[in-house]
Parts: structure tokens; C-alpha cells; sequence
């Protein structure tokens, strides 16, 4: 998707799900280093406030960048910012949605400002925050 600036209209929602299985959990601790055992090892992880593995939530959060990259604006993006909370824990194999409400406008700039979210299957926010990108 490549949406010009002018095609963007505030209310435009865009989203996409994502499962976030072991694989991806695996994947994502290969890649940043970041193998904290509450992401890696279920025996630990049983023993937290969690009671059981949890999914890393900048592995979630870093799907905000496929919402800005590839729906809204697109190819046309440049990621200027992304403002992220995390809410509740994402369990391993959990059905997540991640969603992008257009808020805010500057036709100077050529920017757009998105509401940000992570909802998981059970209607639940589990990540929101604010993502600003530039629509070349």
C-alpha cells in the first residue's frame, strides 16, 4: 500500500492480526539478545506473577513499524516517532490485533499522527501509544 497525504483522512483505522507464537518469541530473543528468562524458560516463567512464558512486548510493539510501513501511510512513510505503553503481558500463542486510528494532520509537514494498539483476543489493550510518520 502507498497512500498520498492527501488520501489520508483523520478516522482512517487500518490493522492487521498477528499470532505471537514460541517461534517468533525465539526469533526475536535471537536476534536482539535480549533472553530474559520470564520470554525463554517456562519453568521460571511458572514461577512469576505471569505463570508462564510471556512474549517480549517490543517484539509486539515493533509491529507498530508494519502498520506505518505497510498500510498507513505505506511505502510512502518515514517513522518519525513511536510513543509505546505496555498495558498487560502477551501470552505465547496469543491472537493479537494491531491497529492504527489517524488522529491528527499537519498538511505543513506532510506528517500524520496514529493512535496506536495492541488488542489481544480477549478485546484486552495490551500496548497502546502514538506513532507520528512523515508521507513522503
Amino acid at each position: 500500500m502507498a497512500l498520498r497525504y492527501e488520501e489520508i483522512k483523520i478516522g482512517d483505522v487500518h490493522s492487521f492480526e498477528r499470532v505471537i507464537d514460541e517461534e517468533a518469541v525465539n526469533r526475536f530473543a535471537e536476534l536482539t539478545g535480549d533472553k530474559n528468562p520470564l520470554h525463554m524458560n517456562e519453568e521460571y516463567a511458572r514461577k512469576t506473577e505471569f505463570g508462564g512464558r510471556i512474549a517480549h512486548g517490543m517484539l509486539a510493539g515493533s509491529l507498530f513499524s508494519t502498520l506505518v510501513g505497510m498500510f498507513c501511510p505505506g511505502e510512502r512513510a518515514l517513522y518519525l516517532s513511536q510513543k509505546v505503553n505496555f498495558r498487560k503481558p502477551i501470552r505465547l500463542g496469543e491472537k493479537i490485533k494491531i491497529q492504527g486510528e489517524v488522529i491528527k494532520k499537519s498538511d505543513a509537514l506532510k506528517t500524520i499522527t496514529l493512535s496506536t494498539k495492541i488488542i489481544n483476543d480477549k478485546n484486552q489493550v495490551v500496548i497502546d501509544g502514538e506513532a507520528m510518520a512523515k508521507v513522503r
